[in-house]
């Protein structure tokens, strides 16, 4: 099975201009001494590969703790709206980005050359699903082939993107190799996964712990180090394959336990059991619960994505991870679900169905008060409702348009409408998918012919009503 991963080869000889190997005389307990040190005394110089919503967070916080940071990216408009002290994540403000620039630690480019100045780079790159579900590890290998020529001896390199036991070893490490160095003597590499929650204010990059395997004990010890002076606590395990299992545990352990909730849930609507006040009285047991709670479905760049990682990686392994695949269908399918309690509700209340109904659904991002989008279910449920015939509208305080992805093309450069009085009463119906917290429930209780609650926030915020259904 291994070899389907999306994973272009190199041609030979193309790596012809590889940086300097050791110096003559130079040992690698000297290299080791000097690395270290630089690594300990914050004088480091350190890059960070991609800075999306993993990266750029992450670069901030190592310029917090006191490292000059030069971020990649292969975007012009993102290299020079951070060199101009401008921010496109909507949680990290312009002005934090403007402070970064003017202490003179953090400068972006384009360049891959400038690799040579580094001590440590950090590669935070996308790990998409090709359209057959399988790993696509096409960034990580281009960027990392586009490295080679300007990698040097004395160098930390760590991979946080998500991804199968094995790639740091297996997949990484071998193309770094084609510079000339050698994993554990003159380059040294480590896996830890990034842990990034978008939008939460309580956990940010420096508070949330940090898991680091090296390649070998010498890498796993400098990584710690690294990273301890960027966040509280950094806790070493055993290997980077064991660094990258426990990434994609966290996320299949949620992906699981959604997939449960979400199916309880349909099972409790049939019997008249109301799954939210389920939920809110189990929590009282003070051990042996956790609450998880259902929704129209997962999204986000991790919880999505990351159990198919696992699952194709099993199989070149001969498991079916029998499990790990249902929770995956149970969650892909809740979107239809959806659907159906709408057309339901709108055939009950109106004796009209989806066809020509005029939907407007609140929120496109994937969960509430940031403004990804990245497999977000709300995308997938406004395709299904065209697809039915509906006519769409939606409303998102922190998305105003809809990008250009892959998955929605159709739904590119839609833009959001207002959320007034006039608007909501245009609809036949409003369907809330995301939970934003900057909304005016009231408003839409009061306005909307029906509505159809995916996230339980219409009670909490704006009281019951004849005109509400939950989905």
């Amino acid at each position: 099975m291994g070899t389907m991963l999306s994973v272009p080869l190199s041609t030979s000889g193309m790596f012809a201009d590889a940086g300097p190997v050791m110096q003559e005389g130079e040992t690698v307990a000297e290299l080791k001494a000097v690395l270290r040190e630089k690594v300990v005394s914050c004088s480091a110089s350190v890059g960070v590969v991609g800075l999306g919503y993993v990266g750029l967070p992450l670069a901030r916080a190592i310029v917090d703790a006191g490292y000059h940071v030069i971020g990649f990216d292969t975007d012009p408009a993102k290299v020079d709206q951070l060199n101009a002290g401008r921010s496109y994540i909507s949680y990290i403000p312009d002005e934090v980005i403007a402070g970064l620039r003017d202490g003179r630690r953090f400068e972006t480019t384009g360049e891959m050359a400038r690799v040579r100045e580094l001590d440590v780079i950090i590669i935070c790159l996308p790990t998409p699903l090709t359209p057959n579900r399988e790993p696509d590890l096409s960034f990580i290998v281009r960027n990392a082939e586009a490295m080679v020529p300007y990698l040097r001896a004395g160098q930390l390199v760590v991979l946080e993107s998500t991804t199968f036991p094995g790639t740091t070893s297996e997949v990484l490490l071998p193309i770094l190799e084609r510079s000339g160095q050698r994993g554990g003597e003159s380059l040294f590499v480590a896996y830890s996964p990034e842990r990034e929650d978008p939008g939460n204010a309580n956990f940010t990059t420096s508070n949330i712990p940090k898991i680091v395997g090296g390649q070998d004990s010498f890498a796993t010890e400098l990584a710690c180090a690294f990273y301890s002076r960027v966040v509280h606590n950094a806790v070493a395990v055993s290997s980077t394959g064991t660094a990258e299992a426990v990434k994609l545990t966290e996320n299949i352990f949620r992906a699981v336990n959604i997939a449960l909730v979400n199916e309880l849930k349909l099972v409790f609507e049939a019997m008249d059991v109301d799954i939210w006040e389920v939920i809110e009285a189990a929590k009282t047991k003070p051990f042996g619960f956790m609450p998880f709670y259902p929704g129209p479905g997962l999204g986000g760049h991790c919880i999505p994505i990351d159990p198919f990682y696992l699952t194709w990686k099993a199989r070149e392994h001969g498991i079916v991870t029998r499990f790990i695949e249902l929770a995956g269908e149970i969650n892909t399918a809740m979107p239809i679900y959806v659907v159906g309690r709408l057309a339901a509700a709108l055939d009950e209340r109106f004796r009209k169905g989806l066809n020509g109904a005029r939907i407007l659904v609140l929120g496109a991002a994937y969960k509430k008060n940031v403004d990804d989008i990245r497999e977000s279910p709300a995308l997938t449920i406004m395709e299904i409702l065209e697809r039915r015939g509906s006519i769409v509208s939606y409303h998102d305080p922190f998305v105003a348009e809809i990008p250009v992805t892959r998955q929605h093309k159709q739904l590119a450069r839609r833009r959001s409408i207002a959320l007034s009085a006039d608007e909501i009463e245009h609809h036949d119906a409003v369907l809330v998918v995301t939970d934003h917290d900057d909304l005016d429930y009231e408003l839409v209780m009061k306005k909307a012919q029906l509505v159809v609650d995916t996230r339980n926030v219409m009670r909490r915020r704006a009281g019951d009503g004849p005109n509400l259904v939950r989905a």
